[in-house]
């Protein structure tokens, strides 16, 4: 048993892939949201007490997230155990925090014009339940950390989509702008099969399971319900009473005025 477990030791510090991918996910998501900042184009001074306690949420998740993967490099493995309830509980609330704000903005029209008002509807709380069924699915295999550290690595590359939609010029690639971004959040598991063919020579299942979340999830069932009938209809019932129910729900929004 002490061989096994001093296997497994060296098994997790002796691969830093996952640990620099954590640290250039951060850096990606920082990048962002920093050019959002720096451009003028952030309303978060003047966004309501919800949008506050998103932005602090999820950027929360960031840290959990990087914070986890060096503390199995320094092979702190039992805080890092400890760490990892406090982080499914958070889950929880970036569910809740996620969904809440997607149907605020949509309820007060007020989508990115680059998305279809339908489109962003539905995207954004398959996004954030894919990325937590990911992460529940990791948390189950926690025992396995092959497993556990690939299937976290594919959630965590969803939550990187918002990200991307800031450092992509996404006004100039309307009508596609959608799919641009979910090739951008397939760059890291991509990386990640290609790291684990060059150091093995095969590819891990995990990453089959959960580039196949994200495509299936996140492209396919978000394309096939914002273009049918139901979706228009689950948007009618969201909007209902509101200044959304007045926006198409099928139309770009028109581009922002600015003075």
């Amino acid at each position: 048993m002490a061989t096994i477990a001093t296997a497994r030791g060296t098994q997790v510090r002796g691969e830093p892939f996952f640990l620099w991918s954590a640290i250039a996910m951060a850096l990606v998501i920082v990048a962002g949201f920093s050019l959002q900042l720096a451009m003028g184009r952030s309303s978060f001074a003047a966004s309501p007490p919800l949008v506050h306690a998103h932005a602090i949420v999820f950027m929360g998740w960031v840290a959990i997230y990087v914070t986890q993967n060096v503390l199995v490099a320094s092979g702190s493995i039992a805080l890092h155990r400890r760490l990892g309830w406090v982080a499914a509980g958070w889950i929880v609330a970036m569910c809740v925090l996620g969904c809440a704000v997607t149907l605020a903005m949509v309820r007060e029209g007020r989508t990115p014009f680059f998305f279809t008002p339908l489109q962003f509807l539905i995207l954004d709380p398959v996004s954030v339940f894919s990325f937590a069924g990911l992460s529940a699915a990791a948390i189950v295999l926690r025992r396995q950390t092959d497993w556990h550290r690939r299937l976290h690595f594919c959630g965590m590359a969803i939550l990187m989509g918002p990200a991307y939609g800031r450092l992509l010029p996404l006004p100039l690639l309307i009508p596609w702008a959608y799919e641009a971004t979910f090739a951008a959040v397939m760059i890291f598991p991509v990386v990640g099969v290609i790291a684990d063919w060059r150091r093995t020579g095969r590819v891990h299942p995990a990453w089959g399971w959960g580039i196949g979340v994200i495509v299936l999830g996140t492209l396919v069932f978000v394309q096939l319900l914002s273009h049918s009938a139901t979706g228009v209809s689950i948007y009618e019932a969201v909007t209902a009473g509101t200044p959304g129910a007045a926006i198409a729900p099928l139309a770009f929004p028109p581009f922002p005025r600015h003075p």
